[in-house]
Order: structure tokens, then C-alpha cells, then sequence
């Protein structure tokens, strides 16, 4: 029998991003998204719902996310669920649905706002607040170069 576990989520992050290494160096960031979905109820009042999803994204790209990436922010993201499972420190079992990233796309912030830094908010990050030489700018995201086949 076939199978497939793919996952296309757009949305916006919820905090900053996240970046913690493994003892042998690879970066692992986590992600937490919100995804809204507004509609026309049957009594015609227009209602919304968020969907939250925690995201994780390993090696080059995690780093990349933690430099450009900030509360707010919207991406787009391809990649595949991903169910982690643990004991907890009493011996109960605890698990976890997730996804994770094979892709992370940003996106813009739309009405010609943001400005540097891949749009971050005034604020700025944490390593822009603690004096520390901010990262290079991102590319700019060409839309005609996007893989998305619709």
C-alpha cells in the first residue's frame, strides 16, 4: 500500500525562532506557527479560527530562520509530520505531533512595510538589542522563482 506524509502550511510565527545545537554541532530550531482561517458562519456572521503548529527545522536552514526570521513574521512551509515520543520524568508517556521542515520559505509582510532584515519588527531581535553586528540581508524572494505548481 502506498503512503504519503506531505504537509504545505502558510502562516505567521508566534515568537522568535528558537536554535539549540546537538552535541555533534547541528543546528535544530523550533518554529511555532499560527495559521488562520476566517469564514462565513451559517447565521452569516463571519467567524476565525487559528490553527497553531510547532515546526522544527535542522542544519543550515534553522540558523538561517533564527537570523532573518522574528515574531510576526510570515512563512511558508513544505515538509512532513513527524510524531515524537518520550517518557516523561514520572514514567508517564508523553508524545507529540509536529512538523518537520524540509522547507522554509519567507515570504513578505505585504503592504510595502517592513524594510530591512527581512521585515523585522521595530523592536528588533535579541542580538540587535545585546550590540551585536547584525547578519547580512536576506535576498529578496524573486515570486517567478517559486516551485509551487498552482
Amino acid at each position: 500500500m502506498a503512503s504519503l506524509n506531505k504537509v504545505f502550511l502558510m502562516g505567521n510565527l508566534t515568537r522568535d525562532p528558537e536554535v539549540r545545537h546537538t552535541p555533534k554541532g547541528t543546528a535544530v530550531g523550533d518554529l511555532a506557527m499560527a495559521i488562520n482561517l476566517t469564514y462565513r458562519a451559517q447565521d452569516g456572521t463571519e467567524k476565525e479560527e487559528v490553527c497553531y503548529v510547532d515546526v522544527v527545522v535542522w542544519g543550515r536552514q534553522a540558523e538561517t530562520c533564527r537570523d532573518y526570521l522574528s515574531k510576526g513574521a510570515p512563512i511558508f512551509v513544505e515538509g512532513r509530520l513527524q510524531l515524537d515520543q518520550w517518557e516523561g520524568p514520572e514514567g508517564e508517556k508523553k508524545s507529540r505531533l509536529r512538523v518537520r521542515a524540509d522547507r522554509v520559505q519567507f515570504l513578505s509582510r505585504g503592504g510595502g512595510g517592513g524594510g530591512g532584515r527581512g521585515g523585522r519588527s521595530e523592536g528588533g531581535s535579541a542580538r540587535e538589542r545585546s550590540g551585536e553586528s547584525p547578519a547580512p540581508k536576506a535576498p529578496a524572494a524573486d515570486p517567478a522563482d517559486d516551485d509551487v505548481p498552482f
